[in-house]
């Protein structure tokens, strides 16, 4: 009788899940410990960003253990799941079930030729591993990063295109290399949380009352990555606002024709996105972002437009691609999708990145005007106000007009005062303007 061959147990490190991600917090296990998994099974939910993922099994195996509860932060190079799994060559090796087990997960379909992403790959124990001397592809910009860092930056696992190292690679290895447990949750009562605060930091700690407390809601998921884009934008970006109103009565007026015409219901909305990328054709230091990393200013050719979603989950800003090569129509439809998708929680990453410029719509909500953060590294963010029925004049006879406030927050670092003022003037002239934004009817 053949001896059966010990089974090989191995570690499943969580990989960076997006560009850029350092932590993820834990939302939700799809399996249990002892669960036979298939390859590509899903065996969590986490939230990195504002985006929900399922993170697939790279493999078939045993769940040996799982690493962390439910709402913790798991830090990108920490172990999520130890395996074990069976040696293919044992000739007794068991034969288990293929339907995956019922976890509560929605299990997509998987084809037959999709790929696991290298950072999904086993890693087996540290003595197994193999040094090689392949000398690293990056920029010499990611390179500094990495010599400032004290990183040998040809020990760092490849992400960007053609096997190049990116400056979030070296980001997220440093964090492997310094941190590589979990980050529980803190459900300490106060006294034991205060104890561990050091002697220092207690010093220099802002009073904060402990009477009345209702809840305490932990600080993270998306709640806490607004707070860290706001931040670091508030720190980078020298903002400045324009504030300008524009008269939409005959915007209105074609709007509503518009509407009854198509036997749906339209809002200013995709109009004013549709001034705005004609506008930023027109002042192109408006439509960049900046490379930190480079020191670089970046005019983009095409716009890609964000527009900022309200969500019971905290505020979301999906970006329409090529915003500029669609009609007020297409805009509208892309609008209300990627609003569903981001309310419902199933929009991809790359449809939350990648914007050019923002526009934040707070009149849906009764606010008349705003000074809006700009979500960098972009240099430009639009708030559209209430529109209000106003009395107006034009040559010199009263009127009832419709007056759509706009506030617009620039970066100072990149674009003056002159060219954002001259910007918002040119969206009021294109929505006072509407024949070249609506077709004729």
């Amino acid at each position: 009788m053949a001896t059966k061959q010990p089974a090989d147990q191995s570690h499943f490190i969580l990989p960076d899940l997006g560009e850029g991600v350092h932590e993820a917090e834990l939302i939700k296990w799809c399996v249990s410990v002892g669960d036979t998994v298939q390859e590509h099974q899903t065996i969590a939910e986490m939230e990195t960003d504002k985006a929900l993922v399922e993170v697939p099994s790279p493999w078939a195996g045993v769940i040996q253990s799982l690493n962390g509860a439910e709402g913790d932060i798991i830090l990108v190079g920490s172990i999520l799941v130890n395996y074990n799994i069976a040696n293919e060559s044992a000739s007794d090796a068991p034969v288990t079930d293929d339907t995956p087990p019922d976890t509560g997960c929605v299990v997509g379909a998987v084809d037959d030729s999709m790929s696991v992403p290298a950072s999904f790959a086993r890693t087996s124990s540290p003595a197994a591993e193999e040094v090689t001397n392949v000398k690293a592809s990056a920029t010499p910009a990611v390179r500094k990063i990495a010599r400032d860092k004290n990183i040998d930056i040809n020990t760092v696992t490849p992400t960007g295109r053609g096997g190049r190292v990116t400056a979030s690679d070296i980001e997220s290895h440093g964090a492997q290399t310094i941190v590589t447990q979990v980050v529980q949750p803190t459900a300490a009562p106060i006294a034991a949380v205060v104890e561990q605060v050091p002697t220092e930091e207690l010093a220099t700690r802002v009073s904060v009352p402990q009477e009345g407390v209702s809840e305490r809601i932990p600080f993270r998921g998306i709640r806490r990555k607004i707070a860290e884009a706001m931040t670091n934008s508030l720190q980078k970006a020298a903002h400045f606002q324009v504030i300008d109103e524009a008269d939409v009565t005959l915007l209105d007026k074609k709007r509503k024709a518009l509407s009854e015409l198509m036997g749906r219901k339209l809002s200013l909305l995709p109009f004013l996105m549709s001034a705005v990328t004609k506008a930023l054709k027109k002042h192109p230091s408006m439509n960049s972002t900046v490379d930190d990393f480079v020191e670089e200013i970046l005019l983009h050719s095409n716009v890609h437009l964000g527009c900022a979603v309200d969500t019971d989950n905290g505020l979301m800003v999906p970006v329409i691609k090529n915003a500029d090569k669609l009609s007020p129509i297409q805009l509208a439809d892309e609008t209300v999708r990627l609003a569903k998708a981001c309310r419902d929680r199933s929009i991809p990453r790359e449809e939350l990145s990648g914007g050019t410029f923002t526009i934040s719509n707070v009149g849906s909500y009764g606010g008349m005007f705003a000074t809006p953060i700009i979500n960098y590294p972009e240099v430009g963010i639009l708030a559209v106000g209430r529109s209000k029925e106003r009395v107006l004049t034009k040559d010199g006879a009263f009127y009832a007009g419709l007056v759509l406030p706009l506030s617009l927050s620039c970066n100072h670092c990149v674009v003056d005062g002159a060219e954002g003022a001259r910007f918002l003037r040119t969206v009021c002239e294109l929505l006072e303007n509407p024949e070249n934004l609506i077709p004729s009817i």
